[in-house]
């Protein structure tokens, strides 16, 4: 399938090797939603039609974007928000490309040490659940930044019909039924009186959504600056501070979302465009396909043994690195042209063996000189003038801090938690985080989210992204490897099992029931630590590839109610 030719560099000379080529057809049955000019695939049939019907009226992939964003607020609650932030990729028709962090920040009254006891041991929950552990989100400040700089539509068009959706009210699936009950406990220790999700809902019920109708309106009137200067901030800060918060009034009007330089690197005859930091997703994934591209993957073939090793060695080293190097670019200095150099990445996978496992423990971060949760969202555009955006959103954990502010309509976020609250042990999702990820006021928290765009000679390929905390960034560069090592559909590759490896714990996770015995018992002969329990769903894919007749296919996953919609 391809030409790949491995780099001489260092202690290392490889002769090159031309790949095997694939011989068998696409099974056409097997793709996702084709269509001829445009698409939105996210985890909710809902906001995937508001950002497809911007589309017909004549808006782009960033009016789309702002209506898909907020319908997922709606419609999605477990993830989508107000209440949160996230990070945007995009590629304009033209070939320009860039990224916009409105990720969350500390606020003024955060401190390095404020999750910890006088005996400089992390409080339990304090940083995921209820009002300290939430930071200054930046959902709104990010949407209007993208209709300021690229949107073509009347804001009132975009919003209107998210907010008639707010009032309408939303369908319950089977799916959120479960999490509603998963979460009732929790919503009683965060929030000082019953909210609405502590009622009874079953599936085919509807949840009407008035508080939030009543705000996006007053967003949609007042702009921007009604939330992080307005009525709704001063409610915002009246509501924090009651549930012993210590968000203010200057923390929300100090909020920006910035513009960054997305992270770009090749990849055989691919251009990979994603996130840069304070994400780790596009540093990481930069390595982690840097490091295995001189193996022979589709020769391997998919979830093969080999195939497994080479990602899950090349996972472990960047992992290592990820939890020691990455923050806020705005706090600390990142050696991020080091970090994904040829030279660099060699001598990183030179300890590798095919004969048996590294240990992490043998594995520190390189010589230059936080598990995240799994409830996170991820929709991808592409428009009928060729624009494509990919963007990633989250309140971290499920409903964020569990902390729902009635008087609003939405929940707050529990960023808090992706801060290295004691660098050197773990958050609540297993991440090892360093100083460089320590809190300091109005600094943003590492993320792994991986918003990713990729060109094939020159042209849009795919628009890609997941939710998945940790695993977000091996479930994208495993959605990318099917396509392009292994011939797969787009709905191929976002359906197939997936695997994942984070440095520590040193465990290599499985997707229950989807691996072959003899594969899993194999990896374990070689030295791996597998478990096929505590991982029952790595990422929930949203992609849409480019067909080579130029028309669209959708990719949505089947782990969730996620949903592709185009024409």
């Amino acid at each position: 399938m391809k030409n790949s030719y491995l780099l001489a560099l260092l202690f290392v000379s490889i002769i090159s090797c031309k790949k095997s080529e694939q011989t068998s057809l696409v099974d056409t049955s097997k793709r996702g939603l084709i269509v001829e000019q445009a698409m939105v695939v996210s985890a909710r049939e809902e906001a995937s039609k508001i950002g497809t019907a911007i589309l017909k009226k004549g808006g782009n992939a960033f009016d789309a974007m702002v209506a898909t964003e907020l319908a997922l607020a709606v419609a999605y609650p477990y993830a989508g928000n107000i209440g949160g932030g996230g990070f945007m990729v995009y590629r304009k028709e033209n070939g320009e490309i860039g990224a916009l962090d409105y990720r969350e920040k500390a606020p003024l009254a955060a401190s390095k040490d404020m999750y910890l006891d006088e005996d400089e041991n992390i409080i339990p929950g304090k940083s995921t659940l209820g009002a300290m552990a939430v930071g200054i989100p930046g959902t709104v400040a990010g949407v209007f930044a993208v209709h300021e700089k690229f949107g073509t539509l009347p804001i009132e068009t975009i919003l209107s019909p998210v907010i008639a959706l707010a009032k309408r009210g939303v369908i319950v699936t089977k799916k959120q039924e479960d999490r509603l009950q998963k979460y009732q406990e929790s919503f009683l220790k965060a929030n000082q009186d019953s909210i609405v999700f502590n009622a009874n809902w079953k599936t085919n019920d509807t949840i009407k959504y008035p508080e939030l109708a009543n705000t996006l309106t007053r967003i949609m009137t007042h702009g921007r600056d009604e939330f992080y200067k307005g009525e709704t901030a001063k409610r915002l800060v009246k509501f924090m501070q009651a549930n012993g918060g210590i968000m203010t009034e200057e923390d929300l009007a100090k909020y920006e979302a910035k513009w960054r330089t997305p992270v770009t690197f090749e990849y055989d005859d691919l251009k990979v465009i994603s996130m840069a930091p304070p994400s780790s997703g596009g540093v990481c994934l930069a390595q982690i396909m840097k490091m295995i591209e001189p193996y022979d993957l589709a020769n391997y073939g998919p979830n093969s043994i080999k195939s497994i090793q080479v990602i899950t060695e090349a996972e472990r080293r960047a992992y290592a690195d990820r939890s020691f190097y990455l923050g806020d670019p705005d706090f600390v200095s990142i050696p991020g042209e080091t970090l994904i150099s040829d030279n660099y990445l060699i001598d990183r996978m030179s300890s590798f063996s095919f004969e048996k496992a590294t240990l992490s423990s043998e594995v520190s971060h390189g010589s230059v000189q936080v598990v995240e949760s799994n409830e996170t969202t991820h929709y991808s555009i592409i428009d009928q003038f060729g624009n494509a955006i990919s963007a990633t959103t989250t309140l971290n954990g499920g409903y964020g801090s569990k902390l729902y502010c009635a008087d609003l309509g939405f929940f707050l976020n529990n960023e808090m938690d992706d801060f290295s609250s004691k660098p050197g042990v773990p958050n609540m999702f297993g991440l090892i985080g360093a100083e460089a990820n320590s809190i300091a006021p109005e600094k943003r928290m590492l993320s792994s989210m991986t918003p990713t765009i990729v060109e094939k000679d020159g042209k849009l390929l795919m628009s890609v992204g997941t939710p998945g905390g940790s695993t977000i960034i091996t479930s994208v560069l495993q959605t990318i490897l099917n396509v392009h090592e292994y011939n797969m559909t787009m709905q191929e590759a976002v359906n197939a099992p997936r695997f994942h490896h984070q440095w520590l714990p040193d465990v290599v996770l499985f997707e229950p029931n989807s691996f072959s015995k003899e594969t899993i018992l194999g990896l374990q002969n070689l030295g791996y630590s597998t478990n096929e329990d505590r991982a029952p769903v790595i990422g929930k894919v949203d992609g849409i590839l480019v067909l080579k007749n130029g028309k669209l296919e959708g990719g949505a996953d089947r782990r969730g109610d996620d949903t592709a919609i185009g024409f």
